[in-house]
């Protein structure tokens, strides 16, 4: 068990969502907004619908049909959903990389390609660097059209995780198309990860998280097949979120907030680079104050970024104090972005808790109101946590 006290604010480079070496952030100072005030708001049914779609454009919808995704798991699907795709495959990665994985999504996504379906894959330019080179000319010699999404630019990247097949499935989360992301999450080259299929209403909303991005990158406004009249997939509730980097309060930190302050009995966060601005640490004190059990799951010592896992431990004490648990995760890199409020409510997506996830990036996120999902991810939770080593003032 350790205790880890810091008595000064740590002034330094977070290196976040594999830009090591590359994008630096400076926390001292940089946050002073208070935490959003929501008043009563539960944590489902219309009146949660209602205060998210206030606060990021887009309320809860029925018919959705949810499956998590764990780990390595996530190549076996996508390869069985691109196989099967009859019109449209639309792709939008930030890490793409030369590799196995690569091997069977490349190979399932060129079969498809010739046979004539529609092939259309972004790339972030940063995450990706050697894309364009390595990967990029199979792909559009089989017929995808290909482009990279602000070659130029610097701290406003697209860290969205996003692929939609035939206007009718989607699966989002924090994997990378890169070898790092096989495997079980258990061994120290196979990073633990979350991801998410879903079928119905909010498939609309990735495939235009999709389009926008595509169309900023340079492509052409996608036909109206791409946008089908989509039949109710199941009976679970669902929104798709997206946000934009801004120099006001984004979408992102809009939806963390609201989904910590909804929780009156448990949050748990399982979380790649916890570095949460003051408004959500003041919100997570808040709650376990109340009573409410407030659990963090973060990176540890096989961090890819060790910045970013030595600033998460400038946050620990206050929440320490306030009865708040934390692990780190041992056995490889936890890359996951997921939270869990109370008995069906749920967020699984690519927004990290730090500055630049929170601030600046392309982000996207499914919330999900359903008790069978929140279940398997407190199961999944539980099982990382007897994996990790707890913390203690």
């Amino acid at each position: 068990m350790l205790r880890r006290r810091w008595p000064w604010l740590l002034a330094g480079a977070l290196l976040v969502a594999g830009l090591v070496g590359a994008i630096v952030l400076v926390f001292v100072g940089a946050d002073e907004r208070p935490p959003m005030r929501f008043g009563e708001i539960p944590d489902h049914g219309e009146e949660f619908s209602s205060a998210l779609y206030q606060n990021v454009g887009t309320p809860m919808r029925t018919g959705h049909r949810v499956e998590l995704l764990e780990n390595g798991e996530v190549f076996d699907e996508l390869t069985a959903e691109i196989a099967g795709a009859q019109t449209s495959i639309h792709v939008l990665q930030y890490i793409w990389e030369r590799g196995a994985a690569s091997d069977r999504i490349v190979a399932a996504i060129s079969e498809r390609a010739r046979a004539g379906v529609e092939c259309r894959i972004v790339v972030d330019a940063f995450g990706s660097p050697d894309f364009d080179g390595d990967l990029a000319p199979q792909l559009e010699d089989a017929g995808c059209e290909i482009h990279l999404f602000r070659p130029d630019a610097e701290l406003s990247r697209n860290h969205r995780k996003i692929i939609v097949i035939d206007g009718r499935v989607a699966v989002t989360g924090g994997f990378g198309v890169r070898d790092e992301w096989l495997g079980s999450g258990r061994e120290e080259d196979e990073w633990r990860d979350t991801a998410v299929r879903f079928r119905g209403p909010a498939v609309r909303e990735a495939q235009q998280a999709f389009a926008e991005n595509w169309l900023e990158a340079g492509g052409t406004v996608l036909p109206h097949h791409a946008f089908p009249v989509l039949p109710q997939a199941g009976r679970v509730r669902a929104a798709f979120v997206t946000s934009t980097g801004a120099t006001v309060l984004t979408k992102a930190e809009r939806l963390v907030q609201l989904l910590i302050h909804a929780a009156s009995e448990r949050v748990w966060i399982a979380n790649a680079y916890f570095v949460p601005t003051d408004a959500i640490l003041e919100q997570l004190v808040i709650k376990a104050d109340s009573g409410v059990d407030v659990r963090v799951l973060t990176a540890g010592r096989k961090s890819d970024s060790k910045t970013s896992w030595g600033a998460q431990h400038s946050k620990y004490d206050d929440l320490l104090e306030h009865g708040v648990r934390i692990w780190e995760y041992e056995p490889t890199m936890m890359h996951s972005k997921t939270i869990l409020v109370d008995d069906e409510l749920s967020l699984v997506g690519t927004i990290n808790l730090d500055p630049l996830s929170l601030g600046e990036l392309e982000e996207v996120a499914l919330v999900v109101e359903d008790r069978t999902t929140n279940e398997h991810l407190a199961r999944a939770f539980e099982a990382d946590c007897a994996h990790g080593e707890e913390l203690t003032e």
